[in-house]
């Protein structure tokens, strides 16, 4: 009879072996009532007096639906995002919340409705940082009671209606247009500069001008086999460049 008793809690005693995990905590009930949070290693429940429930407290990457959300100036859009949270307290993620997933979730939605519906269109594209961290801050006022902390909430695509878009792409060619203009009006204005210094220099020496026709046309024969007629006044011209050359020369 002894044995039998022996093999009985023996075998009560193994089936009251639980093994927790380094990242799970294991909530304890005593009768119903809250017990304490037992660490990761092996730790006894005995049943039917004592229960217990475990929680992972590792990050938990949650996708938050596409919403339909209008933004401050009346445009529709979808929106996608997702978030990142941990369980902090496990005694209230256990006991405060029912389904702690499923309620962050749930707030997660509405909350993206609530604050980008804040922003016009402009603003949430060029400020998507500064949403995200709204939007953290108000999931994670909400999910404190619950024993959660929401890390991070990232925007991940934000879809735009076919008209918007057409709008959009209109925008941009306008303003690449705009800085072609403009970086062409400023190489015309620096090329005139240039041009105006270039004949300052040719009024002071009038054989820079001459030399300059010279250089062309020798430019253009190099090309192709051609046959260039001089006018007798140009070759008078010439001549007295030619002279004025030797002339300053032999001064030199």
């Amino acid at each position: 009879m002894g044995i039998i008793i022996a093999v009985a809690v023996l075998i009560y005693l193994a089936s009251s072996i639980r093994i927790l995990r380094q990242y799970e905590r294991g909530v304890v009930f005593m009768l119903g009532k809250f017990a304490g949070v037992r660490g990761p290693g092996m730790t006894l429940i005995f049943n039917p007096f004592q229960a217990m429930q475990r929680v992972s407290l590792r990050t938990v990457t949650m996708e938050i639906p596409s919403q339909k959300i209008i933004t401050k100036d009346n445009v529709s859009i979808d929106i996608a995002a997702v978030a990142y949270y941990n369980v902090s307290d496990p005694e209230k993620s256990v006991i405060a919340i029912e389904n702690v997933y499923e309620a962050i979730n749930q707030i997660s939605q509405t909350t993206v409705r609530k604050v980008v519906g804040r922003f016009s269109l402009d603003q949430l594209l060029a400020q998507t940082i500064d949403v995200n961290d709204q939007i953290k801050d108000v999931i994670d006022g909400h999910t404190e009671p619950w024993g959660a902390q929401v890390t991070a909430v990232e925007i991940k695509d934000i879809v735009l209606p076919d008209n918007m878009q057409r709008a959009m792409a209109k925008e941009a060619e306008a303003e690449r247009e705009r800085r072609a203009k403009i970086v062409a009006a400023e190489g015309e204005f620096q090329a005139a500069v240039r041009l105006g210094e270039a004949a300052d220099i040719i009024a002071a020496h009038p054989v820079a001008l001459q030399l300059r026709t010279l250089q062309t046309m020798s430019e253009i024969a190099t090309e192709k086999n051609s046959t260039i007629f001089f006018p007798a006044q140009f070759m008078t011209t010439v001549h007295e460049a030619i002279a004025t050359i030797k002339r300053d020369s032999e001064r030199t």
